[in-house]
């Protein structure tokens, strides 16, 4: 799975209001009451919001996440589950939660320190104090909070993997899996050509139209994270086997009428969840036999891999996959290190 979740968190820096009290040097009624007037006017002129029930918040959050940052469901989904465990941590006895205003720097380190008691993953850990942190920013910005409890709580380091990825050979094979001439069989040769010749995620594969697709210009549009559209090429192999797959999809009645538009769909006529997507995928990965270390986003770690071993450039790469930041796709560089140097040791004579 891709990377559920590239997160980008800024901790907040702290507010404080202090009120200076000053003595009064007042000489008559008229401007004692208009030194009290002006005194409670700059006291309700910046007010701070009254905290909200947990839920309410969450649901705040959630808002955030959907209409301000445009992350797609699956991600909010996965943001709402951490924040959910995060803030059920802290329900007392009769399963009544804290306010999330109320939770100190202290108690999320407690958090965290459960975490690593259960054995969770430092690549977990990471992602769900990304939630958190994402949740306490999105409080500041409301004005919920004026206190970030995370602004000292330092990011555990994690040593980036190198992605597994499928040599031209192994990809090849895991094309040619899907056999005969099925509805499903048509339709899944067309999924794995699309995801290899477009390095797309499994979620932007599921959002394709067949409107995306530029058949003269051989090129088609994602809606890749937060929503940002890019325009990719498609290779000739995948349109063919797009262009198949429309065609028999066109000779079954009624399969188009739940939704029309969606590319990929079931042989209801619905479109093709992400979930529908990965459990095709890992059908074949298990037919070929290939690594258990295969996932659906080996696909995508396989296209930007194969790129840039034939001489691609880095900044097209990130283009074509979307990556918001070139330190994204720099992992891929140490794939591409690690080919050339076994291709060095295996061909030189004195390695």
């Amino acid at each position: 799975m891709e990377d559920k979740t590239e997160t980008t968190t800024t901790a907040p820096t702290d507010a404080t209001n202090e009120v200076a009290a000053a003595p009064a040097e007042v000489t008559s009624p008229q401007q004692e009451t208009e030194a009290t007037t002006t005194e409670a006017a700059e006291n309700t002129a910046a007010p701070v919001a009254e905290p909200k029930p947990t839920d309410n918040l969450q649901e705040v959050f959630i808002n955030y996440l959907r209409y301000e940052r445009n992350m797609s469901p699956e991600t909010i989904r996965a943001y709402e589950k951490d924040l959910h465990q995060f803030l059920r941590f802290f329900s007392k006895g009769e399963g009544k939660g804290i306010n999330p205003v109320e939770i100190t720097p202290l108690q999320v380190r407690e958090f965290l320190a459960n975490l690593k008691d259960k054995n969770y993953q430092k690549t977990t850990v990471v992602r769900k104090l990304a939630t958190i942190r994402s949740f306490y920013k999105c409080l500041m910005k409301k004005a919920y909070v004026t206190v970030n409890p995370l602004a000292e709580i330092p990011t555990p380091k994690v040593e980036k993997k190198i992605p597994h990825f499928l040599g031209t050979d192994e990809v090849e094979k895991l094309l040619n899996a899907p056999q005969g001439n099925s509805f499903q069989a048509i339709r899944d040769r067309a999924i794995l050509e699309t995801l290899y010749s477009t390095g797309f995620r499994v979620s932007e594969l599921t959002a394709l139209n067949v409107s995306d697709i530029d058949f003269t210009a051989e090129v088609i549009k994602a809606r890749g994270k937060g929503r940002r559209e890019r325009v990719v090429p498609i290779g000739s192999f995948a349109l063919q086997a797009i262009k198949r797959y429309l065609e028999t999809r066109s000779q079954m009645p009624g399969i188009n009428e739940n939704d029309p538009e969606a590319l990929f769909l079931n042989r209801f006529g619905d479109r093709l969840s992400s979930r529908s997507i990965r459990k095709i995928i890992d059908k074949y990965i298990k037919v070929t036999g290939l690594s258990e270390k295969t996932s659906p986003h080996t696909l995508r770690h396989s296209f930007a891999t194969h790129l840039l071993n034939r001489g691609a450039n880095l900044r097209m790469v990130q283009e074509l996959l979307g990556h918001k930041h070139l330190s994204t796709t720099q992992i891929y560089t140490h794939v591409t290190s690690d080919a050339m140097k076994k291709q060095y040791d295996d061909a030189h004579p004195r390695p």
